[in-house]
């Protein structure tokens, strides 16, 4: 079993990851893990904080000389605008938490935030309890762990991508081969270049406006093994694990497993993936489509395994909405945190990071082993099984 943990605060000294189940013998350095950091740090709509911040992962345990030991691995993430908030978030009691000039209460609750339900459910009385650790600060932390995922992944030739399909309401044109450079190059990671300039514009329409938007990103998961999760209970379903996995994502709203929605209006015939008769018995099982985005009953089926997710617009925004008091009850305006205008390009390197520690989770229940070498030769042995039962049994 592969699983992670993350702890930290928005504002707080940093973030903390433990990651384990990961086989010995991985290759993984902090300079890979700082690739996808880096990556979730940009994007067209991004605030302020990314000025600050450098995000790159400590890595404190379960590696040695480059390689994983089959440990817990440990690693921290440092905030570096921790330094202007150390009276407001200090650990210990302090005489003046406002030192820093941060520290008032906030009792003004933002509609959309996790403030009302939060503060509710903790008995808080000051929203800041709340909104720390529900930003999406610790998105970074998911990140790294993710990046661990992706690097074991890559071992076995699964390559995860993500792209986005649109931004307040600009659809791309998605090619048919997507050019994977173009993707990271662009500011909104979109594959459609016009579409990509009509999405920037609108993202600074609703800065101007103190407004925020939100959009739709697609993951693409290659060359997975046919039969990764299972059909025998339902919490081991591998598109409700990623259903689940993407849909915990701040702001998410919204996940499909290919098409979705789409499919709901369309007739069986022209949903389900025909299966094309195998002439290579090194690639059985090829489909004319990829309607049903790469799961059948619960399971991988040896297609592309494709998500989408929708991101609703961030609740905080600088021309706030009416709102009440936490206190009183009575009506005030909605507090501002510095925040982005837009987070869906960035959004897409967090789903990667998602899907992929749910793809190494069931990888490892399917093929597990105690080292890389010995998880690659229970793979090998499987695929040397899958094919027409009278040709490879």
């Amino acid at each position: 079993m592969v699983r992670f943990f993350t702890a930290g605060e928005s504002h707080g000294q940093g973030l903390v990851i433990i990651i384990e189940g990961v086989p010995a013998g991985l290759p993984i350095t902090e300079d890979y893990i700082a690739v996808h950091l880096g990556r979730r740090q940009r994007g067209y709509g991004r605030g302020g904080r990314m000025l600050i911040e450098q995000d790159r992962a400590h890595i404190m345990s379960g590696v040695r000389h480059g390689r994983t030991l089959g440990s817990p691995i440990g690693m921290t993430l440092e905030n570096r605008d921790w330094a202007n908030w150390q009276s407001t978030m200090a650990v210990e009691a302090v005489d003046d938490p406002n030192a820093d000039g941060r520290g008032q209460r906030i009792t003004r609750i933002r509609p959309g935030h996790a403030d009302l339900p939060g503060a509710m459910k903790y008995g808080y009385d000051d929203v800041r309890d709340v909104l720390e650790r529900s930003s999406a600060r610790e998105t970074a932390a998911r990140v790294a762990a993710g990046a661990v995922a992706i690097r074991f992944l890559e071992e076995f030739g699964i390559i995860l991508r993500s792209h986005v399909v649109s931004i307040a309401g600009v659809w791309a044109k998605i090619p048919e081969n997507i050019d994977w450079k173009l993707v990271e190059d662009s500011p909104v990671r979109c594959a459609d270049p016009e579409a990509a300039a009509l999405m920037m514009v609108e993202i600074d329409a609703a800065k101007e406006a103190g407004d925020t938007v939100g959009g739709t990103v697609e993951i693409i998961a290659e060359n997975l093994p046919i039969g990764l999760g299972s059909h025998v209970h339902w919490d081991r379903k591998l598109d409700g694990l990623i259903s689940q996995a993407l849909m915990s994502i701040n702001a998410v709203k919204a996940v499909s497993i290919g098409p979705g929605w789409e499919t709901a209006d369309l007739k069986g015939s022209q949903v389900q993936d025909v299966i094309l008769p195998v002439t290579d018995p090194d690639n059985p099982w090829q489909r004319k489509t990829n309607m049903l985005g790469g799961t059948e009953g619960g399971m991988s089926n040896g297609m592309p395994l494709v998500a989408r997710f929708a991101i609703k617009p961030i609740a905080t925004m600088v021309n706030p909405l009416p709102s009440v008091d936490l206190d009183t009850g009575e009506a005030v305006q909605a507090h501002y945190e510095r925040s982005d205008v837009c987070q869906v390009p960035p959004a897409g390197v967090v789903g990667e990071a998602m899907v992929a520690l749910v793809l190494i989770d069931a990888f490892m229940e399917k093929f597990g082993g105690d080292s890389i070498d010995e998880t690659r030769r229970n793979l090998q042995g499987y695929l040397k099984t899958v094919g027409p039962r009278k040709v490879y049994q």
